[in-house]
């Protein structure tokens, strides 16, 4: 990858392109151009056959520099560095800065192609893209310009497995500050990779990663915690931080959920995983509700009726005024 700057100071990160696919493309494009300019030449030999020999000569010359020159000029100019032969290998002529070429761009690489690509029979192109770190020729040297790839394989992204449930939410107040990164690609690769591992030696790897974690992080591994799953649950809890860093807005795990508790409180309880600690066991689930009507005994709720008042409560109700409903 070729890091170039941008008069803005954003570092852009393009593919150079190297020597077969820019040989290609050049000789697509010096096909095309013999093509059209053996057609453009037998129609005007037909037309200027009462011209002199001067005459015909001059229009044959005139013909070869507007197509073999002139016409990859005026397509990259309006194309913005894409001829017919860089558009079937995927490349694209641009600045230095990784903007977009003019005119001036493709004057300049045309005409210093006529000397190291026409003259030579790309002999010079050819030394000077090996020469070169990223793959320039002459005419890309004098005119500040790059080719580069645009259609790039973009590669599968391996599968990192999940932790067991009963990590989730536990290591949510480590201090990952002082992990590297090479430290979180080694684990990232391990952990896609630990089922195509022999078991001893994917042990062995794990012990080691998660030591060398715990000593970054400053906290010991928990008793009880396979390393591997104490890999996977670190691994878990830092693209959560990631994921709320960029979204900044609570909704993944760790974060507020519904009704403003914590995701993991409300998450649905789940069988733990294939690594999950010596002797811990899911709880018991609570019986359905249908089952406790049944056990517990009837409560009668009828109100006995009221019977009348007695002489001396009767005196008393009047006495303060104040008789309770019936």
């Amino acid at each position: 990858m070729s890091e170039l700057v941008t008069g803005e100071a954003v570092a852009l990160e393009l593919r150079p392109a190297r020597l077969p696919s820019r040989a290609l493309s050049v000789m697509l494009d010096l096909a095309a151009a013999m093509v059209v300019y053996v057609v453009l030449t037998i129609a005007l030999v037909a037309s200027t056959a009462s011209l002199d020999d001067a005459a015909q000569i001059a229009v044959s010359i005139a013909t070869f520099v507007l197509v073999l020159v002139g016409g990859p000029i005026a397509v990259e100019t309006l194309s913005h560095g894409r001829s017919l032969g860089k558009m079937a290998c995927g490349l694209r002529v641009v600045r230095d800065d990784g903007g977009p070429i003019r005119f001036r761009h493709a004057l300049v690489r045309g005409g210093i192609g006529v000397v190291e690509i026409l003259m030579t029979f790309g002999v010079i192109a050819c030394i000077a893209s090996l020469v070169s770190a990223r793959g320039r020729r002459l005419g890309d040297v004098f005119a500040g310009t790059l080719v580069v790839r645009e259609r790039i394989p973009v590669a599968r992204t391996a599968f990192v497995p999940p932790p067991p449930p009963w990590l989730a939410g536990k290591f949510s107040e480590l201090d990952l500050s002082a992990v590297p990164d090479g430290l979180w690609l080694a684990i990232r690769q391990y952990l896609t990779r630990m089922q195509q591992l022999d078991p001893q030696v994917g042990q062995a790897m794990a012990e080691r990663l998660a030591s060398d974690l715990a000593a970054r992080t400053g906290t010991p591994i928990p008793q009880g915690i396979p390393p591997a799953a104490y890999l996977a649950a670190v691994m878990q809890e830092r693209q959560a931080r990631e994921v709320r860093r960029a979204f900044a807005n609570g909704s993944v795990a760790g974060g507020p959920g519904v009704g403003g508790q914590p995701t993991s409180a409300v998450r649905p309880a789940q069988a733990p995983g294939s690594y999950g600690p010596p002797g811990w066991s899911a709880p018991a689930a609570a019986p359905p509700a249908a089952h406790v009507a049944e056990a517990a005994p009837a409560v009668s709720l009828e109100v006995p009726p009221s019977a009348p008042p007695a002489d001396g409560e009767r005196g008393s109700t009047e006495s303060t005024g104040f008789a309770p409903p019936t």
